[in-house]
C-alpha cells in the first residue's frame, strides 16, 4: 500500500511539472489507490465514521462506500488539476481531496443540491486492528435484540421505531426502522456498556449513540448532518409492531381511477392512459434521486421486472427532484435509471417538497413519503398504497416485504 500511494504522490508531482503530456499519461495511468480506508467526515458537534474501499479496474479506479454488510459503490475516483475528485454514486455529491505528505486523504465532502452543505474529510488506510471507532474496554453488556423506540425532537414531536442490532463482541450493526423507511446499514462498536453506529451512503450522514439502562433497555441520542438532533429511549419488544404501511396513504373520497401526464426523460408527455399501459398491471413508484430509501427500492425494482412478462406488468417512477429544473432533474434520474439498469420509465413530476407533489397527483389524499409505491390492476384502478420502504438494512422485514409484493402483484395478474 506504501509504495502505491508513492506512486500517486509522484504521479500527480509529475502531472504538474514539465514532463510531456505521453509522460504524463503513462504515469497516471500506473498510479491507483487501492484497498480499505477509515474515513471522517468532520462535522461541529460530532466524526462520522466510515470505510471507503478503492478497487483498481480497467475503467479506473472504483470507489465503495463499506457500512456493515453493504459494499455500495460509488463511482471512479477522478483527476482535476491536484485535487481528487469523487461523485457520490446517484446523489448530486462529491468528495474534493488532495494526497498528503504522511499519506493520508484531505478534503471536504459537499453536497451540491444544498447550499453552503461542505464539511472536513479525511482518510488514511485501514490497518488490521482499526475499528470505525475506537475500542479502549471490552463490552460489559450485550445490545442485541429488538426494540421499540421513541425518537423525541427538540420541538417536541415524537414518533416511533424499530430497533434491530446484533452484536459479536464488540462489533455492533442493524438499524433502526420507522413507519416511513429504515436508517439502512449501521455499523459501530460497544465500549463498555455504551455504543456508537454510525452510516454514510454518499449523501445522508447518520449517527447513533447509546447508553445501557438495564437488561431491557437503553436511551441515546441519534445525529444527522451538521445539525439534527433527537433523543430516543428503547426497550425489548419482540412483538411490537409499526402501522401498517399499506394504510398510511389513501386515495380521496370518491377516487378510484389514477391517471397522470408528466415528461419523460427527452421531454415527451407519457399518459398512464397510453396505449403502452393498456391492460397491464402497473405500478407507480414517487421517486427522487435524492432518497436513499428510494435507492433500494428502485434496485429491487429494477431487478425484479426483468423476472416478469413485459406484456403484462409495466413500473413507472414519478421523478420529483429538489430543483424546480427540468434540465437538472433529467441529469439527476439517468444517473439513477443507469445505475441500477431500470428497464422503466421515469417521468419528471416535480419539486420534492411533499405538499407540492401532492398537489401534483390530487387523487391521493395527500404524499406522506418518498417512495410511496402504487398498485394498479388492468383496469389502473388503485389496488393498495404502500408508503416508505424497508430496504435490505432491514434483513427478514425486506424479505417478508419482497414476498408479500411478488404475491399480491400475482394476485393482480391472475384477475
Amino acid at each position: 500500500m506504501k509504495k502505491t500511494w508513492t506512486l500517486l504522490l509522484g504521479s500527480l508531482a509529475l502531472l504538474f511539472s514539465c514532463s510531456t503530456p505521453s509522460e504524463q499519461e503513462e504515469v497516471a495511468a500506473g498510479a491507483s489507490l487501492s484497498g480499505l480506508w477509515l474515513a471522517h467526515i468532520d462535522m461541529p458537534a460530532y466524526s462520522l465514521p466510515f470505510e471507503l474501499e478503492f478497487e483498481p479496474s480497467p475503467e479506473g479506479t472504483l470507489v465503495y462506500a463499506r457500512n456493515a454488510d453493504e459494499r455500495l459503490l460509488l463511482d471512479r475516483v477522478d483527476q482535476q488539476g491536484d485535487s481528487l475528485i469523487i461523485s457520490m454514486g446517484v446523489f448530486d455529491a462529491g468528495l474534493h481531496l488532495a494526497p498528503q505528505a504522511d499519506g493520508t486523504l484531505r478534503g471536504r465532502f459537499t453536497k451540491y443540491d444544498v447550499p453552503g452543505y461542505s464539511w472536513p474529510f479525511r482518510a488514511r488506510t485501514k490497518q488490521a486492528a482499526d475499528t470505525r471507532f475506537p475500542v479502549h474496554f471490552d463490552p460489559s453488556v450485550d445490545f442485541s435484540g429488538r426494540y421499540r423506540v421513541t425518537f423525541r425532537h427538540e420541538n417536541g414531536s415524537s414518533y416511533e421505531a424499530i430497533a434491530l442490532l446484533e452484536q459479536e463482541g464488540s462489533l455492533l450493526t442493524g438499524t433502526f426502522l420507522t413507519a416511513l423507511g429504515d436508517y439502512r446499514f449501521l455499523e459501530g462498536r460497544v465500549e463498555g456498556d455504551a455504543f456508537r453506529l454510525s452510516t454514510f451512503n454518499g449523501s445522508h450522514l447518520f449517527y447513533f449513540e447509546g447508553n445501557y439502562r438495564d437488561r431491557n433497555n437503553f436511551t441515546g441520542i441519534f445525529r444527522s448532518g451538521p445539525s439534527y438532533l433527537e433523543s430516543y429511549s428503547a426497550t425489548r419488544d419482540a412483538d411490537f409492531q409499526l402501522p401498517d404501511a399499506d394504510t398510511l396513504t389513501q386515495l380521496q373520497e370518491g377516487e378510484e381511477q389514477f391517471d397522470f401526464t408528466f415528461p419523460d426523460l427527452e421531454g415527451n408527455p407519457v399518459s398512464l392512459s397510453d396505449p403502452e399501459f393498456a391492460n397491464k398491471v402497473v405500478l407507480v413508484t414517487l421517486f427522487g434521486s435524492w432518497c436513499p430509501n428510494c435507492m433500494d427500492e428502485t434496485a429491487y425494482l429494477a431487478s425484479w421486472l426483468k423476472t416478469q412478462d413485459e406484456r403484462e406488468v409495466a413500473v413507472i417512477a414519478l421523478a420529483f427532484e429538489r430543483k424546480d429544473d427540468f434540465n437538472y432533474a433529467v441529469e439527476r434520474v439517468k444517473k439513477s435509471k443507469e445505475r441500477f439498469q431500470a428497464d422503466f420509465p421515469f417521468l419528471i413530476a416535480g419539486e420534492s417538497n411533499k405538499q407540492k407533489a401532492a398537489e401534483k397527483l390530487p387523487q391521493l389524499s395527500a404524499v406522506i413519503a418518498f417512495p410511496t409505491l402504487i398498485y394498479l390492476d388492468r383496469q389502473h384502478r388503485v389496488r393498495k398504497i404502500h408508503t416508505g420502504f424497508s430496504g435490505p438494512g432491514t434483513g427478514e422485514v425486506y424479505t417478508a416485504w419482497t414476498q408479500q409484493h411478488e404475491a399480491f402483484v400475482q394476485r393482480l395478474l391472475a384477475e
